[in-house]
C-alpha cells in the first residue's frame, strides 16, 4: 500500500511523504473549526527520509474564513513553526500526533462584522444580560440590567467605538455610546483603557444615566475578553501585539501546541 516509502520520492521527484503529510494535517487541522473556507499547510523538511523518524524543518498553517465553536468568526489564521517531531506511523493511518509539543509563530485576523457577529454568541451574551453588579443597579432601582444591540466600530490607533442599548429593566432603553483604547495584558487579555463617554450619541435627557451606565460596561468588556476561554483544544494563543488595520483587527503572537486535536 505505501510502496516507496524509502525514498519518499515519486518518478517526477515530487516529494511523497511530505505530500501526504499535507493533506493528513490539512484534513486534520480542518476539523478544529465548525466552517472553513480554506486551511492548507505546508511542510518543509530536507532531506526528505527524514520523516520517516518524524523529524521535520517547519511545518506552515494558513486558514481563511474560519469559524469556531459556531459563532466566532476568524478571516485569517496563520502560524508557522521551527523543527517539529510527529508520529510518522500516525500519518500513515490518516492521523496526526505530536511527539512533544511545539511552539509556533501565530497571526490572527478578525473583521469588524465577525467580531459584532461575537456579540450575538450566546457565549458572550451570557455575560451581557440579567447584571446584577452594585454599580448597576444603584441605577436601576435594584433591578438587574441587561446590554443589547452591541455594536463595535474599529478605528485607526488602536480604538473602537462601542455602541449598544442597556434595558434597566424598567420598560425603558437607554443608548450608549463611547470609545476606548484597545491593549494587550498578560499577553492573553484584551483590555479596553481609557474609556470616553461619547454624549453626542445620546439623547441630552439620558446623558446623566449613560455616561454611568457607558462606565460600567467598559469595566465589564475589559474583564471579558480573555484567550482562554476561546483556545482550541491543545492548542493556547497568545498575543504580543495587536493593530487596527482599517476594518481589520490583527493580533500577532504565538500558540503553544501540546497536541493536534480533532483527528478525523
Amino acid at each position: 500500500m505505501f510502496g516507496g516509502l524509502t525514498g519518499l520520492t515519486n518518478p517526477t521527484g515530487t516529494d511523497w511523504g511530505e505530500r501526504m503529510l499535507n493533506t493528513v494535517a490539512s484534513k486534520t487541522i480542518r476539523h478544529l473549526f465548525t466552517q472553513s473556507e480554506s486551511v492548507e499547510v505546508f511542510v518543509r523538511c530536507y532531506p526528505s527520509s527524514k520523516l520517516l523518524q518524524g523529524s521535520i524543518d517547519s511545518f506552515k498553517m494558513s486558514g481563511r474564513g474560519l469559524v469556531i465553536r459556531k459563532d466566532f468568526w476568524v478571516e485569517e489564521m496563520s502560524f508557522e513553526s521551527d523543527a517539529v517531531a510527529i508520529d510518522f506511523s500516525s500519518v500513515l493511518s490518516g492521523k496526526l500526533a505530536l511527539k512533544q509539543p511545539t511552539q509556533a509563530v501565530a497571526q490572527v485576523t478578525l473583521t469588524e462584522a465577525g467580531i459584532n457577529h461575537a456579540f450575538k454568541a450566546e457565549l458572550v451574551k451570557k455575560r451581557l444580560q440579567n447584571l446584577s453588579l452594585p454599580a448597576l443597579t444603584e441605577l436601576s432601582n435594584g433591578k438587574p440590567v441587561s446590554f443589547d444591540q452591541v455594536q463595535l466600530q474599529l478605528l485607526p490607533n488602536n480604538q473602537v467605538r462601542i455602541l449598544a442599548k442597556a434595558d434597566l429593566s424598567d420598560g425603558e432603553l437607554v443608548p450608549i455610546g463611547l470609545t476606548a483604547t484597545l491593549a494587550v495584558e498578560r499577553r492573553r487579555r484584551i483590555s479596553f483603557q481609557d474609556p470616553q463617554f461619547e454624549a453626542d450619541t445620546v439623547p441630552e435627557a439620558q446623558r446623566e444615566i449613560s455616561q454611568a451606565l457607558s462606565s460600567a460596561l467598559a469595566e465589564i468588556l475589559d474583564n471579558m475578553v480573555d484567550l482562554d476561554r476561546f483556545d482550541l483544544d491543545g492548542v493556547t494563543m497568545r498575543i504580543n501585539r495587536l493593530e487596527t488595520q482599517g476594518t481589520n483587527l490583527v493580533f500577532s503572537g504565538y500558540a503553544q501546541i501540546e497536541r493536534i486535536p480533532g483527528n478525523p
